[in-house]
C-alpha cells in the first residue's frame, strides 16, 4: 500500500507483518524511513503501519503551506487506523509525533490500545522552558531559511535538536527527505505544536503510557516528559543515554510494546 486520502490529503503509508497494530509517528521534518531501522524489530511483535505526515516527503502537501497544528495531524492519524481497520493500536511517537500520539489518545481514546513516547511536548503550562526554547528555534529555522535556502532547514533542525554528529549519523536517503521537508517543519513549528489541553485533561488518559526521556537532551524537553509522566494516570517515566533522536528499538520501548500486546492475547 502507498497512499490513502484522509482527511482531503493522500498519505504515504506502508505495512510490515503481521498480528496487533503498531503505529509509528514520526517527529518534525522526518518521514516513514526515520522508523527503517526499527520495523525490523518492531515487526516480529505486530503489524507496523509507518508513514509521512501530511506536508512531509512522499505524503501530499497542501499548498499553501504554512501552518499547521498537533491537531490536525492527530485528526490524520485517527482516519487512518480507521481506513485501515488497525484500532486500537500501539502507538510510538518520536518528539512532535510523540505529542501527535497524545492527543490521538485524548481526543479519540478508542483508537490508541497503548503509547510509547519518545521525548513528546506537554500543555504549555508544564513545559514553560521547551516554549523559550522552540521559540528560539523557529526563529533561528526562519533565518536560516531566509539566508541559506529552504533546503538548509532540515540539517539545521537537526543539528540544534540532536547535535553537530547526528546529520551524519543519518542514512543518505533520510537526509534526502529531511532537505526536501523544509517548509513542512516550518509549518509544524509555526503552529500549535504543543499539546492543546489543559493539564487536567492529562487525567482521562488511561492507557499504558511509557515516556522515554534521553540523558543528554536540552533540560527542557525533560521537563516535559517528567511533567506528562507525573499528569497521566498509568505513566510510566523511563531515562535512556544520548540525545533527543531516541533509538525507538531501545529495550525499554521493545519491552514494554511486547507487555501491552501479549496482554491483549492473554
Amino acid at each position: 500500500m502507498s497512499g490513502l486520502v484522509v482527511n482531503g490529503v493522500r498519505i504515504h503509508v506502508e505495512e510490515h507483518g503481521a498480528g496487533e497494530p503498531i503505529l509509528c509517528v514520526h517527529g518534525a521534518g522526518g518521514s516513514a524511513l526515520a522508523w527503517a531501522g526499527a520495523v525490523g524489530e518492531l515487526e516480529r511483535r505486530g503489524r507496523v503501519i509507518v508513514y509521512d505526515r501530511r506536508g512531509c516527503a512522499r505524503s501530499e502537501r497542501p499548498e499553501p503551506y504554512e501552518r499547521t497544528s498537533v491537531r490536525e495531524h492527530a485528526a490524520d492519524a485517527a482516519a487512518l487506523l480507521a481506513a485501515l481497520d488497525a484500532a486500537p493500536a500501539a502507538v510510538i511517537g518520536k518528539s512532535y509525533g510523540g505529542t501527535v500520539a497524545l492527543d490521538l489518545a485524548l481526543r479519540h481514546p478508542d483508537r490508541v490500545r497503548a503509547l510509547a513516547l519518545l521525548e513528546p511536548d506537554a500543555p504549555r503550562e508544564l513545559m514553560p522552558g521547551a516554549l523559550r526554547l522552540v521559540d528560539g528555534l523557529r526563529e533561528h529555522l526562519r533565518q536560516v531559511a531566509a539566508r541559506d535556502g529552504m533546503a538548509a532547514v532540515g540539517e539545521a533542525l537537526v543539528a540544534e535538536v540532536g547535535g553537530e554528529d547526528a546529520w551524519r549519523s543519518f542514512p543518505e536517503e533520510l537526509r534526502r527527505v529531511i532537505t526536501g521537508n523544509g517548509p513542512a517543519i516550518l509549518a509544524e513549528l509555526g503552529g500549535e505544536w504543543w499539546l492543546e489541553a489543559e493539564p487536567t485533561e492529562l487525567a482521562a488518559i488511561d492507557q499504558p503510557t511509557l515516556i522515554v526521556a534521553a540523558s543528554d537532551s536540552p533540560p527542557e524537553f525533560r521537563q516535559a516528559s517528567e511533567a506528562l509522566a507525573e499528569a497521566i494516570p498509568n505513566a510510566r517515566l523511563e531515562r535512556v543515554g544520548g540525545g533527543h533522536i531516541i533509538d525507538p528499538t531501545d529495550p525499554a520501548v521493545l519491552g514494554f510494546i511486547e507487555d501491552v500486546l501479549a496482554a491483549t492475547r492473554a
